[in-house]
Parts: structure tokens; sequence; C-alpha cells
């Protein structure tokens, strides 16, 4: 039985050590910078617990996202899930607790890319696996280095390594049973002290989060601020302070080929594109319904240029859907002979490109059709129940075919969602959602389809030559 939404916010009263404003958070369940957020993420626990969802989300008493596919319907089974999901926050939750359970899965199908010679992480990568799976744990991570000072080992113990130093960007990690510290960029052969990956609980005395600023306490209200008074996942710095790490709890040690492979030679990546692809085709579909309602709202919908400009936001949506379908249907087998699958390698990676590329372009034509009336809204829902600011706003705000409260309330989410400090963030993040490019666009280079493209080309070249005649 998986757990229930009031389970996972009992389980967050642990006394981890929380930063926001120069305050030290005692109960993120309670304090208004991140109690609906919580509370969202318990939404996700009780549709996967008890709901009519349940039998898309669960499989065999835990999420789907914690299964390892052995066939192309079980892939399919498993994006169905992350559907549910990512439809529950509109895809603006995006490290919800199936993305490191994708990639737990994705270590589970190959451990043996974690035993390397200086340790052997293998079986720890199991264990990773199923006390995340058997217990419904909520993990996320870390494995972005600061400009200086990034985790490194100082001390090795009979017991397990104490670590220090700090990791960016740890999104949604306040709301986390666990965190995974590791490093996705390829480390130089010499930095072995920083060659480390583990995954410890949130209350592990020397870990600290410092929170950015929480848009979630800046809110007014849902009707002023609908996404980010709810759907904040939050992004913070973790500090190591000298902590301690059991040994069975270190995936990576002293090794910088198995602390890199761990992402690229197993599934893992490909399964937290999985996830991801289905939620920006989630947010897309959103975006479009927004564009939707606003032209139909100003009563342009039916002028040429505007349904052409839907048009093309259709495109897009069709186009994202087009890449998780695609990375499906062009599933590969997982080496080790495990039996596992998982998405194709191509399309997967091709994807971030897309996402990072798209999302801007989406948010900008939306903004065109939205045009000024979503930067002149009164400050407050609350000045609709004026006596004497009411009846003024009821009369000029309203349009049409939408009374005032209708009008005002469309314009806010659109602000939301478009142009607000979360809204930009939300920008900034679609076009590093999984490492900056500089990674994954290295790794596109090295896979399969360069050596097609260039053996292509060769076979025009060498079809040809100074005596070639016509």
């Amino acid at each position: 039985m998986t757990r229930s939404g009031q389970e996972y916010l009992e389980a967050l009263r642990d006394g981890r050590e929380i930063w926001l404003d120069g305050e030290r958070i005692k109960d993120v369940t309670a304090h208004p910078a991140f109690r609906a957020t919580a509370a969202s993420f318990a939404g996700l626990f009780d549709l996967a617990h008890d709901s009519p969802h349940t039998p898309d989300l669960v499989s065999g008493g835990v999420h789907r996202a914690y299964a390892v596919p052995r066939s192309y319907e079980e892939l399919i089974a498993r994006r169905r899930a992350y559907k549910v999901w990512a439809e529950a926050s509109y895809g603006f939750l995006g490290r919800t607790p199936d993305y490191m359970a994708s990639g737990a899965a994705g270590f589970a199908a190959a451990p043996e890319v974690f035993d390397g010679g200086a340790f052997a992480g293998g079986e720890n990568a199991l264990a990773y696996h199923r006390r995340l799976a058997e217990g419904g744990l909520y993990g996320a991570f870390t494995i972005t280095d600061p400009a200086t000072d990034g985790v490194r080992v100082v001390e090795e113990r009979d017991g397990g390594i104490v670590v220090r130093g700090a990791k960016t960007i740890g999104t949604a990690a306040v709301f986390a049973d666990e965190i995974l510290v590791g490093t996705i960029e390829p480390l130089a052969p010499d930095h072995v002290e920083r060659a480390v990956t583990f995954s410890v609980p949130l209350d592990t005395p020397g870990l600290k989060l410092v929170s950015r600023t929480s848009y979630e306490a800046q809110a007014r209200s849902v009707f002023d601020h609908p996404l980010s008074s709810r759907y904040d996942e939050n992004d913070a710095l973790l500090v190591c302070d000298d902590v301690f790490v059991p040994w069975d709890r270190v995936l990576t040690y002293r090794d910088v080929d198995a602390t890199a492979a761990m992402w690229w030679r197993t599934p893992a990546y490909l399964n937290f594109t999985h996830q991801s692809a289905t939620r920006f085709w989630t947010k897309l579909e959103f975006l479009t319904g927004l564009a939707i309602l606003i032209a139909r709202s100003h009563g342009t919908d039916a002028i040429p240029q505007v349904t052409q400009a839907i048009g093309r936001l259709l495109g897009m949506v069709a186009q994202a859907k087009a890449f998780v379908l695609g990375a499906e249907a062009s599933w590969e087998p997982v080496a080790g002979g495990r039996g596992g699958v998982r998405p194709g390698q191509e399309i997967s990676f091709a994807q971030r490109i897309m996402a990072g590329e798209l999302y801007p372009r989406a948010v900008a034509d939306i903004k065109l059709l939205a045009g000024g009336a979503i930067i002149q809204t009164p400050a407050s829902g609350r000045d609709l129940l004026h006596p004497e600011l009411g009846p003024l706003i009821q009369r000029y705000v309203r349009t049409p075919g939408d009374p005032a409260e209708d009008r005002l309330k469309l314009l806010k989410l659109a602000w939301d969602a478009l142009g607000s400090e979360f809204a930009g963030r939300h920008e900034q993040y679609e076009r590093f959602y999984q490492g900056a490019p500089h990674v994954y666009l290295t790794m596109q280079t090295w896979a399969g389809a360069a050596d097609a493209c260039e053996s292509l080309a060769r076979t025009c070249l060498d079809s040809y030559d100074l005596g070639t005649t016509k």
C-alpha cells in the first residue's frame, strides 16, 4: 500500500534544517512559505493511495515510476502514470516524487555500472531503489557544483565517510524524504575527492538547505496567484557541514568514471527525460488552453492572425507529444542482460534540445495574444468586494462575454503563468531542466546518431572524385 498524503506530511516534521530569509524553518508543512506546496505534493500521494487514478498510478503496491519497465507496453503504462501527476499541477510541479523514482529504477536496471575499481556500489544502488520504492519515499537530488567548493570527502571512517561543501540546485529538496548528492558533469581524473554519490535523509546532522525566495510566501491569495501560491516547488542550496554518510548510503566513491556513468550508462537520465517530457507536453497543453481562453475573452479568437497563432501553439503541443511517443516507440534494451528496456536515447536527448528552445517561444506567443490586459489588473481580488471599488471594477473590467470576476480571474492566472517572477523562474528552468545544454549536447554527439549522420555524408563523398564525369 502506498503512503497517504497525511503520512507524507507527518514525515516532513523531522527537524530538518531549512533556512529562508535568515530564519530557520521549524515545520515546512505549517510555514506560509511552503505549506500550500507541501499540501499539493500530499495531494499527489493521495491520488496514488486511494483515488480513481490509483490503478493508473500504482502496480504491485508501489508507484509505477519505481518499476523497471520490461516492455514497450510497460513504458506506456509508466507514462500514463506520469501524466496523471503532471496534470494535477498543470505541469508546474516538475520534480514530483516520480522523477527521482524513475531515476532510481534506472539505477536498478544496471547496478553493475556502480561497481568500479575503487568502490563496489551496485548493491547499495539496488538498496536505494528498494528503500524508496517500498517506503513510497520522495527522493530529490542535488547534482550540480557551485562555482567553488563543491561537496567533497574530507575524512574516511570505519563506518562511512565525512563530506563537506555545497551543491546546487536542490529543486523541491525541502519537500523530500531523502536527497541524493552527486555530480552529473564529467569530473577531471584527479578530482577523486569530489567523485562521490550518496543519499541521506533530510534530517541528517550537518545537512542544511538554504531556500531561494519563496513565491508562495509572496502570493496574496490563490485568486491573485493561482499557480505560485500552490505549486512553488522551490530551489535550495545544499550545504554539507561535515556530514557523516554511512557506507551503505554511498553509491560511488573516489571513482570519476562511475560517478558520471551512473547517469549515462544506466537508463536513469533517459527515465528522467521520459517523466519530464510528459510533464512538458502537459504544461504546453495547459498554456495553449490558456491562450484559447484569453483570445475568446478578448473577442479576438476569430481573427485570422489569432487563429494562426493558436494553430502554431497547437502544433507545439503535438510536437511535444510526438517526442514522448517517439521515445517510447524507439525503445531499446538496457545493456547488461537484466531484461529492462529504456526510452530511445536519440529522441530523448533531442527532446531536451527542443523543450529548452520551444518553451520561451510558446510563452512569447501567448504574451502577444494576451496583450496589455495582463499588466493592468487590480492589485487584489479583494478590490471586487470593496463597496466603492467593486462596482467600478464590475463595470470597467468586464467584457461582453465575461463578467469582471471571471475576466480578472483569467488575467491573474495568465500573469502568474507568463509574466510573474514565478513565471520567469519556469522559463529559465525549462532551458536548464536536466542540466546545462553543454552536458547533454555532448552526450548527444557521443550517441550513435552522430555516426549515422557522418556515414551518410561520407557515402556521398565517396561516390565521386576528380575523375567523375556527368
